[in-house]
């Protein structure tokens, strides 16, 4: 019955859209202020050792799952016992929230690649001073509650170009859509980033970045909390525990090499970590250098991208069309990162509906691209943008994807066996993986995933505010409904029937 469900066409196209999903917006500033306020250099071997005990095995138990029920994350769960189907349906709800807020920053660097064009030709000159255009573009507000502040023009119409894209490439399906778009997506995203690196430690300053980047602390190298935030980091940063990898390894052909796969798209997306710590802290360290500030003064989230850069690049030439095409192309990074993984977070959900009930999947991409686009303007809010938005991010990344990580775990070695997965891992694999597979998905990865989780807990309620209870808490409870009454609705496929 494999034939029934589309597969992808060839192993390359998936393991492009694997490391595409896995590598996004928050690649470029996430890991690079991670390892320096987590002790530096110091902060790469908990990084490397997550990576090989948390990163890797995950993303083969994900793999495997999904190739093996055929199915999404509702399929899966469902598969693990019928009462936990809900949690899938919780699981696929983390991309849809996400995405909304998601798309509006790939909207600000659709508007910034377009001013980026009109820089070059003259018809606006503001890299030197970014501040201003960022300001325009997301505006202020008074706080979570501030709903008079107004909503952004700027985002409001580029939002519709981004949900446009998402919806064109998902709709397509799997080997015409995702795959033949991440076969250009992310090698071209690769090499732009490697020349952009290259070209960033060609800069005068660069080595003072690389040395606060990679010094080792390694005083703080005991610190527990140095290794909850690496592993922390691998979790997010591969995409895992979000239905993504799952709904991914369910298109994969039966004797395709999961363990293989997994290797490389875990591995490539720490490079990814890596290439742009040393393009963010070169790019720092030349600022530093010639303009006086601190490492920290564009702060450690999206004006690193919004602000530093366009002003990086405003100095290192004097030639306004060159400025204009450089920041053009450095946007245009951006967007392809946020799409790349935008798409599957799309298809994380479409996967785990089209299971379960019988609709088409333009129409299914449709209905939730309308959905999302409506939440997206919600964010696209003055109030939205400058508050919700971090407070959404927190909580659903804190609280919902490393609880579900640890529920998926424990589950899996309980109903299904670990052992299991990683005899099928092994059926078709250039190199098996031993009983470490089995410790390591036993014991480690719920042990950490549980510090994680409860760490996040303790300080969650130490800093519980009206706006975090309304929009954090109330954000998990809204998706807690969707989850469940999309659970109790009728199964119209049957199981054992594939898409």
């Amino acid at each position: 019955m494999e034939e029934k469900r589309e597969l992808w066409s060839s192993r390359k196209g998936f393991i492009y859209a694997a490391v595409g999903a896995a590598i996004g917006l928050g690649n470029l500033w996430r890991f690079p202020f991670q390892a320096y306020k987590n002790g530096g250099g110091a902060f790469f071997l908990p990084y490397i050792v997550a990576l090989f005990t948390c990163g890797i095995p995950l993303m083969i138990l994900e793999y495997q799952l999904g190739r093996k029920v055929r199915g999404g994350s509702t399929k899966a769960f469902r598969m693990l016992g019928k009462r936990y189907e809900w949690l899938g349906w919780l699981q696929v709800m983390i991309p849809i929230v996400v995405m909304m807020f998601y798309c509006t920053i790939i909207s600000v660097a659709v508007v910034f690649m377009v001013w980026s064009l009109g820089h070059a030709l003259g018809v606006v000159n503001w890299m030197s001073d970014p501040g201003k255009l960022m300001g325009i573009i997301v505006g202020s507000a008074n706080g979570p509650f501030d709903f008079l502040a107004g909503i952004s023009g700027y985002m409001l119409s580029f939002i519709l170009i981004v949900w446009f894209s998402n919806w064109i490439i998902v709709k397509k399906g799997i080997s015409s859509g995702i795959e033949k778009c991440s076969k250009i997506f992310t090698p071209l995203l690769m090499v732009l980033m490697l020349i952009f690196m290259i070209n960033s430690l060609r800069l005068k300053g660069a080595v003072i970045g690389l040395n606060a980047l990679f010094t080792p602390d390694f005083e703080k190298i005991l610190n527990p909390s140095i290794w909850v935030a690496a592993y922390a980091q691998v979790f997010f940063s591969t995409t895992l525990a979000v239905g993504v990898m799952i709904a991914y390894g369910s298109y994969v052909p039966k004797k395709w090499d999961v363990v293989n796969s997994s290797f490389i798209t875990v591995l490539a997306n720490a490079s990814f970590d890596i290439i742009s710590g040393i393009t963010v802290f070169s790019t720092l360290g030349y600022l530093v250098n010639s303009m006086g500030v601190e490492f920290n003064s564009f702060g450690s989230g999206a004006g690193i991208a919004f602000i530093a850069f366009p002003i990086a690049i405003s100095a290192i030439t004097a030639n306004q069309f060159l400025q204009g095409i450089i920041g053009f192309i450095f946007f245009f990074c951006l967007f392809i990162a946020g799409l790349s993984s935008s798409i599957s977070m799309l298809e994380s959900f479409a996967t785990g509906a089209l299971d379960k009930f019988k609709i088409s999947r333009e129409r299914l991409v449709g209905v939730i691209s309308l959905i999302g686009l409506v939440g997206s303007a919600a964010f696209s809010t003055y109030a939205g943008f400058n508050y919700i938005l971090d407070i959404v991010d927190s909580h659903v990344g804190n609280y919902i994807i490393a609880t579900l990580g640890l529920v998926e775990t424990v589950l899996v070695c309980r109903y299904y066996g670990i052992e299991k997965i990683r005899e099928e891992a092994n059926e078709y694999s250039d190199f098996e993986i031993g009983r470490w597979f089995d410790i390591l998905l036993k014991y480690v990865t719920p042990t950490i995933l549980g510090i994680t989780v409860i760490t996040n807990l303790i300080k969650g309620i130490q800093n519980l505010t009206l706006g975090n209870l309304v929009f954090g808490w109330g954000t998990i409870l809204l998706m807690v409904i969707c989850a469940t009454l999309l659970y109790r609705k009728a199964w119209e496929i049957e199981r054992g029937e594939l898409k």
